[in-house]
């Protein structure tokens, strides 16, 4: 009966992940990659080659910032929104919908929206900023550090806090109304109803958000690829990924770079589940 669910499990997960680690050691272009097999020749060579090469740690620190802030920022946004529109008025539901708009629009076409109102000539942030708020020129948003980082880093907060908003609206609709009534009834301040009534019961879902969002924005390549092209100090792991693969035409080099993220990821996932699980289950 869980043959179906393991033959999926070999043939998307298991199977891609093995090829991945036969080609890491193996030097092969991007035109050999027939010629991998089971019987190599292996070489650590191109996980040398990966760890050492200019540019990489730089990637890697920049992943970290990348990641960092658009997941902090994501859930937070998300946590605002959730909290707003937590108690019924004319039109929730509506507001609801709109919210989830950033989420399930196609990246491309938000991407080429981001990229007009960005624009230096013709953009809308540069034309109210030049016309309401004094900058004395038009400021490059996607090519000019640190601004492009910034930029990628709001952008994937903009698009993804709809999906921590559905998660933590969805753990406030379960608070019990009558823990807002006894804190309503004991004179707590807003700031104390959110710090020891909502946040202690939204806290394992906090927990679950941050490290989803981790991992997905870590290994995050289109939304990045599209606005910047990884320039101007966005060169973040996935898009140096791609380069390997279709700039330099280095299969084995790609491949032992993604090995290396996955193995950083797996670190940040075994602090999580050693630390982080176990306060959560007991909240």
């Amino acid at each position: 009966m869980v043959s179906p669910t393991v033959i999926v499990v070999l043939v998307v997960i298991v199977i891609p992940v093995l090829w991945n680690v036969l080609l890491a050691f193996q030097k092969l272009s991007f035109l050999q990659i027939r010629k991998a097999s089971l019987a190599g020749p292996y070489t650590l060579s191109n996980i040398e080659r990966v760890i050492l090469a200019p540019g990489f740690w730089q990637s890697i620190g920049t992943t970290l910032i990348y990641s960092a802030g658009s997941t902090i920022g994501s859930i937070a946004v998300g946590l605002v929104a959730a909290l707003a529109l937590r108690d019924a008025f004319r039109g929730r539901a509506v507001v609801r919908a709109l919210m989830l708009l950033p989420y399930v629009a196609p990246v491309v076409a938000v991407a080429f929206v981001w990229q007009m109102m960005l624009n230096t000539q013709y953009g809308v942030v540069n034309a109210m900023g030049t016309r309401l708020l004094g900058w004395d020129q038009p400021i490059d948003f996607l090519g000019r550090e640190p601004y492009a980082l910034m930029t990628v880093i709001a952008f994937e907060i903009w698009r993804y806090f709809p999906f921590a908003f559905m998660f933590i609206m969805a753990r406030l609709i379960a608070v019990p109304r009558e823990m807002d009534e006894a804190a309503l009834i004991d004179g707590a301040t807003p700031l104390q109803h959110f710090r020891h009534i909502l946040f202690p019961q939204l806290l394992s879902v906090i927990a679950l958000l941050s490290v989803m969002r981790f991992i997905m924005t870590f290994n995050k390549f289109d939304d990045v690829y599209l606005l910047t092209g990884g320039n101007a100090g966005t060169d973040i792991a996935a898009v140096r990924v791609y380069d390997y693969l279709t700039g330099r035409f280095d299969a084995g080099g790609a491949a032992a770079q993604a090995l290396v993220l996955s193995l950083v990821m797996a670190v940040f996932l075994v602090i999580y589940i050693k630390f982080m699980a176990n306060r959560t289950e007991e909240v």
